[in-house]
């Protein structure tokens, strides 16, 4: 399990400098607004995140649900961290920061237990 959750968390860096490079590229080199931009970049590093994970860390095939899945998953779970931020009034650093742990936790478990539950 040790092993596992290593492997999901070197994914997960990975994952998190592709976000921030692409959103850093869109924000400066074709000057998008910061949502378009955050969007994109999540996209793109939550589908990387996604066949990484399926084919390194649990060694499984490719669905089409499961993508599905874990898309929405992570993308539900960065909106609402975002608005509890907003309610809160959190700086958007602690956001990020809270965002990536609650991510690397719940996106372990859920991608464990049910996205790739039928991994070896």
């Amino acid at each position: 399990m040790l092993n596992l959750f290593s492997r999901y968390v070197s994914v997960g860096v990975v994952n998190t400098a592709i976000h921030w490079l692409v959103f850093g590229l869109l924000i400066h080199l074709v000057s998008m607004t910061q949502a378009t931009a955050n969007l994109i970049a999540f996209c793109v590093a939550v589908t990387f995140s996604f066949f990484a994970n399926a084919r390194w860390t649990f060694k499984t095939k490719v669905t089409y649900s499961g993508y599905i899945m874990f898309v929405l998953f992570m993308g539900f779970m960065a909106g609402l961290t975002g608005y509890l931020s907003d309610i809160m009034k959190v700086p958007p650093l602690i956001t990020l920061v809270a965002f990536s742990a609650i991510s690397l936790a719940c996106g372990f478990i859920y991608s464990k237990l049910i996205v790739f539950r039928d991994a070896k």
